[in-house]
């Protein structure tokens, strides 16, 4: 297992550095000029060139990346032009809520597609089945900027039993969580159904039975395990788009999270917070990535064995 793990700790530092490198690229392809939005449309050209000095925005763009590399091998973000702080303190500060955030909606996501997905595989073609799949399809048709307003009006406003927006306490998180992780619930709970249901006729299943295990000990404790696999996989992938999504969802709600700090970064034109946005975001995504691939040689020993043979073969 710590050779499994050291290989996928080789194999993602070429790719984090690449994801820093295609967001340098990009953030300087933002149209608009910081120091222009800093300044204001009346400044002096000697004071905007001056700024533009004193920011480093006037060296060449292989010298600002160099210096952009250099500053990461020291954990060094970079300074936000608009907010005159260390790009790791606003990310530091805003983080944690972004985090949360995500992980509520993964939580709901797995509390809900777990057991509806079990049983509609066990039930299929009954009453349960059918709910399930209708859910799946309505889940992952409803786009998140129609089901957060609809949300608000329906539980914030009409009904008075949540807050509309903000994070004051649990009952603030409710909306949000629950907003983004319906497209992830209904996206699993068709995934469980399947892999389930595709585990329940195989013949170790059908000599558990037959030695007297009960039914629930069988699906929970042997078929549920080896169906979890897809499954897994499934969340590793999805929990990026849970980060990507969180932009829009935290807009909506006003959650002080990561999204809305990166949202006034591109804005504000403020390249510094904008890099260090979209790349931690894009770490994270890759450390969940890594830990979806542990979690899945984990749950499948033969992925170890073919990883390790292959890397002799080589």
């Amino acid at each position: 297992m710590t050779g499994y793990l050291l290989r996928r700790l080789a194999q993602a530092v070429p790719v984090t550095l690449a994801v820093a490198t295609l967001v340098f690229a990009l953030i300087h392809l933002i149209p608009g000029d910081p120091v222009e939005m800093m300044l204001g449309e009346g400044a002096q050209a000697g004071d905007v060139a001056a700024l533009r000095t004193e920011l480093g925005l006037d060296r060449p763009l292989l010298a600002q990346y160099a210096a952009f590399v250099a500053g990461l091998a020291r954990g060094d973000l970079g300074r936000s032009l608009h907010f005159d702080e260390p790009v790791a303190t606003l990310i530091a500060r805003h983080y944690p809520a972004t985090a949360l955030l995500a992980a509520a909606a993964l939580a709901s996501a797995l509390a809900l597609a777990l057991p509806l997905g079990m049983l509609a595989a066990y039930f299929r073609d009954g009453w349960i089945d059918r709910f399930a799949r209708l859910f799946s399809l309505a889940g992952v048709s409803i786009p998140n900027f129609w089901l957060g307003p609809m949300a608000m009006l329906l539980f914030s406003i009409h009904l008075d039993l949540l807050p509309v927006s903000g994070s004051s306490g649990w009952r603030s998180l409710v909306l949000p969580a629950a907003t983004l992780g319906l497209a992830l619930s209904a996206l699993l709970t068709r995934m469980v159904r399947q892999a389930v249901g595709g585990e329940l006729g195989r013949p170790y299943l059908v000599t558990a039975r037959a030695k007297g295990i009960s039914r629930t000990r069988v699906a929970l404790l042997h078929a549920l395990k080896n169906a979890l696999i897809p499954v897994v996989t499934v969340v590793g992938l999805q929990f990026g788009a849970l980060l990507t999504g969180a932009i829009l969802t935290e807009t909506i709600f006003s959650w002080p999270g990561l999204g809305r700090l990166l949202i006034q970064g591109i804005r504000l034109r403020d390249y510094p917070l904008v890099q260090g946005c979209v790349l931690l975001i894009s770490v994270t995504y890759v450390a969940v990535n890594l830990a979806t691939d542990l979690l899945y040689a984990w749950l499948d020993p033969r992925i170890r064995l073919q990883d390790a043979s292959a890397g002799g073969e080589r």
